[in-house]
């Protein structure tokens, strides 16, 4: 099937404007499925306040404008129920691609993949308000087996899909998310302080949090927690950066860092542009990552690239990620988060040793295999798919 065009439809309208891990992960393999263009045809279906964010592959990928009128959640999923089933056929599609568990499609008018990130409304009590939790455990549940195949994005999501959709294994493929090792690498410190000092005025050593700022999932109410028992008890310089666009919950967020005693020493920064992620990574002396559940958990691997020591939780697929290359937490336990903080803050052989190994293990992790990975599943399903058809004639 390799060497047949196939003609791919992409679902993009999950991106949330660009700020979100699902933005990431579609705008990377979108990047390194650039050069298999000439092969494929690729048709994206694009909300027009996204279309900006997509100038990039227009050279090679076919945009179809979807009216801003179908962003609102309700009225989004509907398209994707009604109004994307008859474009795909229109476009004669021979796979369509849904990035999130969120919009998932009941009709089948060609093949379907779906990348599912997380389980989380199974995982995680609270994650979101009961509307969502419900169709996340219940409506996104029965989707699921409607899907030709699910890509999952670490090992620890395919057993959760397996164990929470009830998706039979040979139609679940792990396929690793990937890294940009053009731009997150290790570069110059002092010219990322600089950087950081000029765009945010951080003067201090910092730990660092990329995460949006999101209660409870998220964990930064126990996080900051754990840094004012780090600075009542080693009275260091050393602030907490917290880098993400408010979210749900994120009034506990902000309420946590009024309170804290050492609020000054706490930053909230917002939104941080992606093209400002590698310096702020070079630039920080530890990143730390407590969430309480993540079916890939992007930034970790971002920081390890960029030479940054990393502090993580195992929760979810965490564990899996970072593999011996950070040092772990108990994200349930500030004291624990907190033991760690002063291990690295008091420790400057500790944190080479995790800088090296972190390294050598964010090799591993590489876009165009992800993209060449999930290329071969389409053309999978599409094969299936021709393959049918033909017995079909033939018999009858």
């Amino acid at each position: 099937m390799g060497s047949v065009r196939v003609k791919i439809g992409i679902s993009t309208s999950v991106i949330q404007r660009g700020r979100t891990g699902i933005a990431q992960y579609l705008f990377a393999l979108l990047r390194a499925f650039l050069p298999h263009a000439d092969g494929h045809q690729f048709k994206l279906f694009v909300l027009e306040e996204d279309l900006p964010l997509f100038g990039f592959v227009t050279s090679g990928m076919e945009i179809v404008p979807v009216p801003e009128r179908f962003r609102p959640p309700v009225k989004n999923i509907l398209w994707h129920q009604t109004a994307l089933p008859r474009l795909a056929r229109e476009h004669q599609l021979d796979v369509l691609h849904v990035p999130s568990y969120r919009r998932l499609l009941w009709r089948r008018p060609c093949p379907l993949v779906a990348t599912i990130h997380d389980v989380a409304p199974f995982r995680v009590a609270r994650k979101y308000d009961q509307a969502r939790m419900f169709y996340g455990r219940v409506v996104a549940r029965r989707l699921a087996r409607r899907q030709n195949q699910i890509i999952a994005v670490s090992s620890a999501t395919a057993r959760d899909i397996a164990a929470c959709f009830n998706v039979p294994s040979d139609r679940v493929t792990v396929i690793l998310n990937g890294l940009d090792h053009d731009r997150f690498q290790p570069g110059p410190r002092e010219a990322a302080r600089a950087e950081v000092v000029a765009r945010h005025g951080l003067r201090q050593p910092f730990f660092l949090y990329l995460a949006r700022l999101e209660h409870p999932a998220k964990n930064h109410v126990r996080l900051i927690t754990a840094f004012n028992q780090f600075k009542q008890r080693t009275g260091s310089a050393w602030q907490l950066v917290l880098a993400g666009s408010d979210w749900q919950g994120a009034e506990f967020v902000h309420a946590a860092i009024r309170s804290s005693p050492f609020a000054a020493d706490i930053r909230a920064l917002g939104f941080v542009d992606d093209t400002q992620l590698p310096s702020l990574y070079r630039a920080a002396e530890a990143f730390v990552y407590p969430s309480l559940y993540e079916g890939f958990g992007m930034p970790p691997t971002e920081a390890m690239a960029c030479g940054c020591p990393v502090i993580c939780s195992t929760r979810g697929s965490l564990g899996e990620v970072v593999g011996n290359a950070a040092a772990t937490i108990d994200p349930e336990s500030p004291d624990s988060i907190m033991r760690q903080m002063i291990s690295l803050a008091s420790d400057a052989g500790l944190r080479a040793s995790l800088v090296k190994a972190g390294l050598s293990h964010a090799k591993q992790f590489n876009w165009d295999l992800t993209a060449a990975q999930t290329l071969k599943t389409y053309e999978h399903v599409a094969g299936r798919r021709a393959q049918s058809s033909a017995g079909a004639i033939c018999s009858k």
